[in-house]
């Protein structure tokens, strides 16, 4: 069974960084995502990349702030997140997709594959 771990969440203040990572992701994987959740909200999709093709995807509220990579050597994706604002506060989470099937990058339903989530809190 696949299984996809987080780390690197943590408590920051506002206008921080973080770096989120998540091993290990497999090349038969088709894309790479991070979502998160907050308390009592639904789960909203933060960003993508497509392994192969390496295109990438944000959602508006981060664009320009968060950057996803990846190592393919360390089978690890990166989510960099800097000037942190409280509203980024949640639990994130990475997925895998293996389908090459079109799907928006950041709908949570194409994902196969979930890691348990790491905190993010961010304080003003």
């Amino acid at each position: 069974q696949v299984q996809l771990v987080e780390t690197g969440g943590g408590s920051v203040q506002a206008g921080g960084s973080l770096r989120l990572s998540c091993a290990p992701f497999g090349h038969t994987y088709n894309r790479m995502g991070w979502f998160r959740q907050a308390p009592g909200k639904e789960r909203e999709g933060v960003a993508a990349i497509d392994i192969r093709g390496g295109s990438r995807f944000y959602a508006a509220s981060v664009k320009g702030r968060f950057t996803i990579s990846q190592d393919n050597a360390k089978n690890t994706v990166y989510l960099q997140m800097n000037s942190l604002k409280p509203e980024d506060t949640a639990m994130y989470y990475c997925a895998a997709k293996e389908s090459n099937l079109f799907s928006f990058p950041l709908s949570s339903d194409a994902y196969n594959y979930w890691g348990q989530g790491t905190q993010v809190t961010v304080s003003s």
